[in-house]
């Protein structure tokens, strides 16, 4: 199904066949009941790229089907923002009027808030010169009467700000709204309202630990802020240069003290904690300071290597957060030997699509026994 031809009638159907898959998946680990969290059925996208077809001097948003790759014209994208929807519509129209601004446009992309920010890039074949700086500056002039927008330009080795190139989003969790600046063409969460249910529920299971937080794959901060309130200190890492700026950012305005964010990516984390490599990154920085007894990873789709698995393994408590259900089953494998399955969690970030994401609590046998016992 194109996702222009979304029917919200269908959401709870495809949201119970998710549900039955996870649960079958994972029966091996003798998992408990499955906590599912569901996203709204429309506008729940707060991120959504576009290919643009030009015809003569016209031009339209376009996708490809993903089974017969042909392309087809995108008027509106029922699961992006309502303000993407809105901006969509507006953006054409001014690019169509000026040629400086729409000849060798290929790609729109558009990143947008809860709080009413967005942000949009306009990808070209052509170097972006001083005409084409005048005529974007008058066309987020005109857009800015209407949102709270930025526009940036993005050609072969070139990136050009007519302002800035993030958004400030205000994101609600439990009693506290926090502050995350979020970067073009950086990651973040495409479904804000599921992602509020993701760090709600991160919080939940982890609300009687001791000691402190180690996060890998941080991001900008997304779950090591908030979740800083049950730890004593909370120490991350990220390798992207553009995540880690933003997460310095998002430590500052959200008054955060007790978080440390360290630009490495996991395997290296895993090297310099066993001693293996020496890193100019962690001067000042004493490892053997931190009494991490949890441990949270958020790993891209090809999960956790096996020297993270080994280390994580180490650890009493483990909040993993997945995109990928079958590197998330191959990652079990290892650790349910180590641990058991405390928590299980189904949060539906990407509606009318196979693609899920799921949560696991674990917690040591070692420890399980002591409680019990």
């Amino acid at each position: 199904m194109r996702p222009t031809e979304i029917n919200p009638s269908h959401y709870q159907a495809q949201l119970d066949e998710k549900t039955a898959r996870l649960e079958q998946q994972f029966a091996q680990f003798k998992v408990p009941q499955l906590e599912v969290f569901d996203s709204q059925p429309l506008n729940y996208r707060m991120r959504a790229e576009f290919r643009v077809w030009h015809d003569g001097d016209d031009l339209f948003h376009i996708m490809f089907d993903s089974e017969t790759k042909e392309k087809y014209r995108v008027e509106d994208f029922p699961p992006a923002s309502k303000l993407i929807n809105e901006v969509m519509e507006d953006l054409l129209q001014l690019l169509k009027e000026s040629e400086v601004a729409r000849r060798k446009l290929f790609q729109i992309d558009y990143l947008s808030t809860l709080s009413g920010e967005i942000v949009v890039s306009l990808l070209y074949h052509k170097a972006l010169d001083e005409d084409w700086h005048r005529q974007i500056k008058l066309i987020l002039a005109s857009l800015r009467q209407k949102y709270r927008i930025d526009i940036v330009g993005r050609a072969r080795k070139q990136k050009s700000l007519v302002d800035k190139d993030f958004v400030i989003e205000q994101l609600p969790i439990g009693k506290r709204t926090y502050e995350f600046k979020q970067v073009e063409n950086s990651f973040t969460q495409p479904n804000a309202s599921v992602n509020q249910k993701m760090i709600e529920w991160a919080l939940d299971v982890t609300a009687q630990s001791e000691g402190d937080l180690l996060e890998l794959y941080c991001g900008s901060g997304n779950f090591s802020i908030p979740m800083a309130q049950n730890f004593k200190r909370v120490l991350a890492t990220e390798i992207s240069k553009s995540s880690v700026a933003a997460a310095q950012h998002n430590i500052s305005a959200n008054q955060t003290e007790n978080v440390t964010i360290l630009r490495m990516s996991s395997e290296e984390f895993v090297q310099a904690q066993a001693g293996i490599r020496q890193f100019k990154r962690l001067e000042g920085i004493d490892l053997t300071e931190y009494d991490c007894r949890t441990v949270l990873v958020d790993p891209p789709r090809a999960g956790l290597d096996q020297a993270t698995v080994e280390m994580v393994s180490k650890y009493d408590n483990i909040v993993y957060i997945s995109c990928n259900p079958d590197t998330l089953q191959s990652n079990l494998d290892l650790l349910i030997k180590t641990h058991k399955v405390q928590r299980f969690a189904l949060f539906d970030q990407f509606p009318y699509t196979h693609h899920l994401e799921a949560g696991v609590y674990l917690v040591s046998r070692n420890k399980a026994n002591q409680a019990s016992g």
